[in-house]
């Protein structure tokens, strides 16, 4: 199997060259002599970039079917420009043994639109008392590599020790969704002018720091890496930029909507909004885009969300916490990002595909673009826009807040293991 990407731009520098890819393989790069029977893709001159990675999705497969499926949130992933995903553990029954991490992986090999790595329950149906069975989900045929009670913070700072302890031996990760639950009690949106102004009740920044502070010391004594998920908060970055400066093997993700939506949304009252963390203020915004350009935060993880109708549309206080997010990324962190300066396309391939594979330990994901290298791949076209309507998108749910927005970037084409997988907006 060959196909050719004619007159594309690797990292968006220097001018267009030809793809050539045999085999899954990157063969070529320059001109090429086009095979007879290769596929041919013409670039255009839009940028290539490796396929994009995303710790963070909630594929709801098992038992929340009607919101999404592995093969509707595969089709949404490919769309966006992804190649591989992480999925929660937080599905019904709860991802915390061989039997549903395998189940999850198989159904990902089976729908082969990008490869879904199962991520296992640090603790046993994420009840935070007692640790699951990491080994046995490190060892299965899904070869879980991250671990994360996500939706649930591991609060218990003796039981999350234990989990960072037991980590080491097996070469895996811990990504904690950070938040202090004796903070947070009743809380619905960022603590602060707005929400007091409103009648939310709030939820504290110090409840996501103190959290992250105290994993960051418990992973430093036990030598183990340490993933923080979706981070909303200026003084978070300020944490990880002092725990990272003292040699700490932690790492963190920032979540699209984090980077663009503020508070200042709540006073719609609209549950499209709502989400855990939630949405902080300008000034956090403005702070986590500086610490993802520095390093400080490794890579954008999307959190992708979907909820069915009768859980977004009710009264804010009832509603589920959580949005899409696999195919805006892309256009999101090309608005807040590459527009204002702040990261490159090469700083796009950093925080979307080469850091995000590392943490999850992915081999054949993140790869630079060059001869000899698997050929996961995305096109995108950096000058086009599009606009946001939720019932178009690939996932069965809607909840969008980009709804009727008109974004930048538009991915043209993704490729896994060169196989094409998606191509201008159709799913292939």
């Amino acid at each position: 199997m060959s196909t050719v990407l004619k007159g594309a731009r690797p990292y968006g520098e220097g001018d267009p060259v030809d793809v050539l890819i045999e085999d899954g393989v990157i063969t070529a790069i320059g001109t090429v002599d086009v095979p007879e029977d290769a596929e041919v893709v013409e670039a255009g001159g839009h940028v290539l970039l490796p396929g994009f990675v995303d710790l963070h999705t909630h594929l709801r497969e098992p038992g929340r079917e009607d919101t999404e499926t592995i093969d509707s949130g595969s089709a949404a992933a490919a769309l966006g420009g992804y190649t591989a995903v992480f999925a929660m553990a937080n599905t019904d029954p709860v991802a915390d043994n061989a039997v549903i991490v395998e189940h999850v992986w198989r159904r990902g090999q089976e729908v082969g639109l990008v490869d879904v790595h199962p991520v296992g329950a640090v603790t046993v149906g994420l009840k935070g008392e007692k640790l699951a069975e990491l080994g046995t989900m490190a060892a299965s045929q899904a070869r879980v590599k991250v671990f994360s009670d996500d939706g649930l913070c591991v609060a218990d700072p003796l039981l999350m020790r234990r989990a960072l302890e037991y980590s080491t031996a097996l070469d895996v990760v811990i990504a904690q969704h950070a938040e202090e639950p004796r903070l947070t009690v009743g809380a619905q949106a960022h603590e602060g002018e707005r929400a007091a102004r409103l009648g939310y009740t709030g939820w504290p920044a110090a409840a996501e720091e103190s959290i992250v502070a105290r994993d960051c010391l418990l992973a430093r004594h036990a030598n183990a890496r340490l993933h923080v998920c979706h981070v909303s908060t200026a003084g978070t970055a300020d944490v990880l930029r002092w725990a990272k400066d003292r040699g700490t093997k932690v790492s963190a993700e920032v979540t699209p909507h984090h980077l663009l939506l503020t508070d200042e949304r709540l006073a719609t009252y609209d549950p499209v909004n709502k989400v855990n963390p939630p949405l902080r203020t300008a000034s956090d915004a403005e702070k986590l885009r500086t610490a993802l350009a520095e390093g400080v935060i490794d890579c954008v993880a999307t959190d992708h969300a979907p909820h069915a109708i009768q859980d977004k549309d009710t009264e804010w206080a009832a509603a589920r916490p959580g949005m899409l997010g696999l195919q805006t990324a892309l256009s999101i962190v090309t608005e807040t990002m590459v527009r204002t300066g702040l990261l490159d396309w090469r700083g796009v391939a950093r925080v979307m595909s080469e850091r995000p594979a590392e943490i999850g330990n992915l081999a054949d994901q993140g790869r630079p673009i060059a001869v000899g290298e698997p050929a996961n791949l995305t096109l995108v076209d950096p000058d086009a826009g599009w606009t946001v309507r939720g019932a178009e998108l690939a996932s069965i749910a809607a909840n969008t807040p980009y709804e009727g927005m008109r974004l930048p970037g538009v991915v043209t084409a993704t490729l896994l293991r060169g196989r094409i997988t998606a191509r201008d907006g159709k799913i292939c």
